[in-house]
């Protein structure tokens, strides 16, 4: 009984190895077509990953990337195509390696590839992938120029979605940079530019009043104004 199932087993392996990498490839790109025909994700990844071993192309690997990033498995598109830049990367691999770090919480390595991006093709959505991303790396002056830029050349019609409530929503681009612009202008003075970025908070509630995000650090700013004038008025009371 063991024979039969050990020459079962070598007659398989011999059947696979008798394929031919075209036949193989004709497999895989038929699989391929009807995995995208049925819409289904793994199956997609699946197929391309075997395309990719019998006929490696960095295009093949860029797509693979760029699916498993559109499916939030960031790690697996950096796996797939890496994390340094390469001048002769493509549009989809440097958006690829940008989104993915900046998902895996590397902005240090982020920003240049969103640097790339912004560089083919300037737009005011990655000056503000920019500008956050300064803002964290406290590079002030770059975070400035960015937040100067998406104000100027934002569309009415373009929008930020933020996440911090259980519903999502979305507000105009332009008052988002206008929320990065009062975090500007708190970091360049923490304790003395507290009402000027509360000032700026107003007026982007006045453009955007379901701005969720920019009531929260309205009332964080304040409640930080009250410490330091309570510390303030602590240290200027009389010792017995």
């Amino acid at each position: 009984m063991k024979r039969l199932l050990l020459l079962i087993v070598m007659v398989g392996a011999l059947h696979v190895n008798a394929q031919s990498t075209p036949d193989l490839l004709k497999h895989f790109e038929a699989y391929y077509t009807q995995m995208r025909a049925q819409g289904d994700i793994q199956g997609i990844i699946n197929a391309m990953t075997h395309l990719n071993v019998l006929a490696p192309s960095q295009a093949r690997k860029d797509t693979l990337a760029y699916i498993y990033m559109s499916e939030g498995q960031h790690v697996q598109a950096l796996n797939t195509i890496g994390i340094d830049k390469v001048t002769t990367d493509s549009d989809i691999a440097v958006e690829v390696k940008a989104i993915s770090l900046k998902a895996v919480k590397q902005p240090q390595l982020a920003v240049g590839h969103f640097e790339e991006m912004f560089k083919r093709t300037p737009s005011a959505l990655i000056a503000y992938e920019l500008a956050e991303l300064n803002l964290q790396l406290k590079n002030l002056t770059d975070a400035e120029k960015h937040i100067n830029y998406g104000l100027a050349n934002s569309k009415v019609e373009e929008t930020k979605a933020f996440y911090e409530t259980q519903t999502p929503y979305q507000v105009s681009l332009k008052s988002a940079f206008m929320y990065l612009n009062a975090l500007l202008t708190y970091n360049k003075d923490p304790k003395g530019n507290i009402d000027a970025a509360v000032d700026i908070l107003d007026a982007t509630l006045k453009a955007s009043p379901n701005f969720n995000l920019v009531n929260l650090s309205k009332s964080e700013l304040l409640r930080q104004k009250q410490v330091i004038q309570a510390q303030a008025a602590q240290q200027e009371q009389p010792k017995n």
